[in-house]
Formats: structure tokens, C-alpha cells, sequence
């Protein structure tokens, strides 16, 4: 029977992706037949889950045509362990308990793991490449770079990364850090003379560096000379990297070319809007998750209506639960589309113009003044929010933006970071856009 497990995999890898293949059906091995029964054996649980929910029909399609016989599968975790391990009597839990914290940087969030990241076709490369980088000690690809807008899951791809190390390794060095993070530790540095200090932390400290939204260090010369620098060692040791952003290297203005060509050397995989039938499974999960039963129309409802990313389905979700409770009224597609008619619908409606507008309003200036060159800072951030909020709800480039405001993309892109910063440290700001948020999706100006 192993002959014929065989022979089906090189069938199989005629007929999938190459990088699929070797992600998860090569690891796979025959373990023994009985009574009809093949018992295959998978190297971890993610890969068994993986296997089970994609590829487990065409297992079996194919052994019964080679065997010629009808029979089932069952796949199974392998009970291998590495030379010199010592046996675990009790296994470690899948998911942390508490939010894991690396050897620097940011908590890592515990649910932030690969078993909770939802699979699809928009995001299936970007999900093996960070499984594989995570789970080989051993590999050609030591570095990463995520590509997607805001709220695709890209800061949930590369925690997975860290969470799973940790969990398989609690000793190892990982440092899950933002770019700003990383800036303002090496201003610090600099300012109390413990530059030498910091090099020896990233450089020789680091196991795996986990490096959320790179295109922060726009303009950042000395942080970017610093960061390449660093990077060349952490490579040239084999290190383990990560970085994400909403740009590609090569469109992240004022970046140095040795930064640039860093970032780029790796392993570039983008993540898209999910489809259809991902985003009826990120809901039907995060209910799951949550206690929360969502009838199925309901959820196909949602899925079909709140297209552009994984947040717009949370705050949907989150939308309907919460006025069903406050009511006490049943989750009916009534509801439903009350909670749900006003995102989509002002959101098509949603222009620079109609930002620029209200947010003049809120601040109490004229358009003139949000265009003008003054550095005033009420202007500096009325107009920073504007940009913000552009980005956020229009398709519009960042060339279209800056301009739209008398601004160079670059400008535009640091104003975008700036915001982005703001409405994680500063409670007030982040009130103030919410606020902002709200006067646009309900279509107020």
C-alpha cells in the first residue's frame, strides 16, 4: 500500500500548485492499512487541519482510482520526534493561554495564531509562506514581506509567525516591533549613549525580527542605514524575518536603496480582499468564537454586502450582535440589513471632496486653509486626518491624494502614518477620527 501512497502523490503534484504541493502533501507519509482503512501521518496540527479541509476529497479520489479498490483515509499527526528531544508526557496547548511575550517589542496576541486565520484564495501563499518560514529550521527562505491594505490580516500572518515559534520553543529570541517602535528606540539610543547597546540587541540578540509596517521609515535616513545594516547580519546569519506593509519597497517614498533592496530580496507575497466564500468563513468563525449564532442567511447576507476587507465584516458582525442585544430582538435579515444598508451604501458615496468638507467642518477652517501651505498645526492635523480618511474609504492612489491636498505622495504617506500612529497612543485623536467615521458612513456632512 505504501507503493500506491506514493504513486498518488506524484499524481496529486501534477495537479496543484508546486509551492502547495510541497507544503502539504510531500511531508505526508503512509503509515499503515487496515481493513480498508489507510492511515496517513501529518507532521503538525496545522497541517492535518490544513490537508482535512482542502485536499482530503482528492486524496482520496486518487488512491481508489491507483488502488482500484474503494476505501477510506484518516490522517493522523506523526508521533516522530527530533533526535535528542526528550518525550513530552503532557502537550503544550495549541493556542496561548495569555498573550505571548516575545524577547522584545509588543505583546504578541493570543489569538493571533494560523489555526485562527482564516484560508482562502486571496491569502492561501501568503499563509504557507508564513507557515513554512515558522515551522523549518531549515530553509532557503529566511525572509518575508506581506503586502495588503489595512485590515487583510497581514499584523495577524506575522504574530502567527512568533506564536507559533514561541509555542514551539519558548527560549527562542523572537521581536515582534513596529517600524515606529524600532525609530523611536534607536532616537533613544542615540540620546543616552547606548547606541552600541541597541546594535548588540538586534544583531546578535535576535533570533526572529517581526517588523509591522516598513513603510513608516519613510524619510527616516539614519533609522534606514541603521535597519539595513542590521538586516544584512540578521540575513547573513540565517535569521528568520518578517516584515509587512501596505506598500511595495520600491513605492515607499524617501527609502535608501540598500534598505529598499533588502526588503525586496526576500519573498514578496501580497494579500487580497478575500471572496465570497472566505468571508462567509471569517464570519462564520469569529461567531464561533464568540458564542455568537448567526443564522445562515444572515451570514451569507453579510458576506455578500461587506466586500472590502476583514475589519468591514467585524464591524458588521459586531454591528448586528450588538443591537439585537440592546433591543432584544431576534438576528433577522430585518436587522440585518437596518445595521448593514448605511455602511455599504454611504461608502460607494464616500469622495476626497466629501472628507475634505467635513472634516473642515469639524475643525472649523476653510478648504482653502486645508490646501494651503500653512504649518499651523490645527492645519498640520486637520489635514493629516483628511488624508487619513481618504485612504481609508476611496480607492484613490496616494499620487491622487497628495495632490488632491497640494502634497507629494510622500507627504501624503506620512500624513497616513502619522494618523495611523495617533489613534493607537493618543485616546482623544482616536475618538476624533471614530467620531469622523461614523459622520461618513452614516452620510453626514
Amino acid at each position: 500500500m505504501e507503493s500506491i501512497w506514493n504513486k498518488t502523490k506524484a499524481v496529486i503534484k501534477t495537479r496543484m500548485p508546486g509551492h502547495s504541493y510541497r507544503m502539504w502533501i510531500e511531508p505526508i507519509e503512509f503509515k499503515n492499512e487496515n481493513n480498508g482503512v489507510v492511515a496517513l501521518s501529518c507532521p503538525n496540527p496545522f497541517s492535518k487541519k490544513r490537508v482535512l479541509e482542502y485536499y482530503s476529497d482528492l486524496i482520496l479520489s486518487e488512491i481508489q482510482k491507483i488502488s482500484g479498490k474503494s476505501c477510506q483515509i484518516v490522517l493522523e499527526v506523526s508521533e516522530k520526534r527530533p533526535a535528542g528531544q526528550p518525550e513530552i508526557i503532557s502537550q503544550k496547548p495549541l493556542f496561548p493561554q495569555d498573550e505571548k511575550q516575545p524577547s522584545s517589542g509588543r505583546f504578541l496576541r493570543r489569538d493571533y495564531t494560523f489555526d485562527q486565520f482564516v484560508v482562502g484564495g486571496n491569502n492561501d501563499f501568503a499563509y504557507s509562506a508564513s507557515l513554512a518560514l515558522a515551522s523549518r529550521k531549515k530553509t532557503q527562505q529566511h525572509s518575508l514581506f506581506l503586502l495588503s491594505k489595512t485590515g487583510m490580516g497581514k499584523s495577524h500572518l506575522t504574530q502567527a509567525v512568533g506564536n507559533h515559534i514561541l509555542t514551539e520553543n519558548p527560549a527562542e529570541k523572537v521581536y515582534y516591533i513596529t517600524a515606529e517602535d524600532f525609530s523611536n528606540e534607536m532616537v533613544s539610543a542615540f540620546q543616552h549613549d547606548t547606541l552600541d547597546l541597541f546594535k548588540k540587541k538586534y544583531r546578535t540578540g535576535c533570533n526572529v525580527l517581526l517588523m509591522d509596517d516598513v513603510h513608516y521609515l519613510s524619510g527616516k535616513e539614519r533609522t534606514q542605514v541603521e535597519l539595513a545594516m542590521t538586516l544584512d547580519t540578521l540575513c547573513d546569519s540565517g535569521k528568520k524575518i518578517i516584515f509587512s506593509s501596505s506598500y511595495l519597497p520600491g513605492d515607499i517614498p524617501k527609502l535608501n536603496d540598500k534598505l529598499r533592496s533588502r526588503l525586496s530580496s526576500g519573498l514578496i507575497s501580497a494579500i487580497d480582499p478575500p471572496n465570497f466564500r472566505t468571508r462567509v468563513r471569517i464570519l462564520q468563525k469569529k461567531a464561533t468564537a464568540n458564542g455568537i449564532h448567526i443564522p445562515e442567511e444572515i451570514t451569507q447576507y453579510l458576506a455578500g454586502e461587506l466586500t472590502e476587507d476583514v475589519r468591514q465584516l467585524e464591524s458588521g458582525l459586531i454591528g448586528i450582535t450588538a443591537k439585537s442585544s440592546l433591543l432584544g430582538a431576534p438576528i433577522d435579515m430585518a436587522l440585518a440589513e437596518s445595521v448593514i444598508k448605511n455602511i455599504v451604501r454611504q461608502r460607494k458615496l464616500i469622495t476626497i471632496d466629501g472628507i475634505k468638507k467635513l472634516v473642515c467642518q469639524e475643525f472649523n477652517i476653510s478648504n482653502h486653509d486645508m490646501v494651503s501651505a500653512s504649518r499651523k498645526q490645527v492645519l498640520v492635523r486637520a489635514r493629516q486626518i483628511a488624508m487619513y480618511l481618504s485612504r481609508r474609504y476611496t480607492d484613490s492612489p496616494l499620487q491622487a491624494i497628495g495632490k488632491c491636498f497640494n502634497r507629494y505622495h510622500a507627504t501624503a504617506l506620512h500624513s497616513i502614518s502619522a494618523i495611523e500612529k495617533g489613534i493607537r497612543d493618543n485616546h482623544s485623536l482616536q475618538k476624533q477620527v471614530e467620531y469622523l467615521c461614523t459622520k461618513l458612513e452614516e452620510g453626514v456632512s
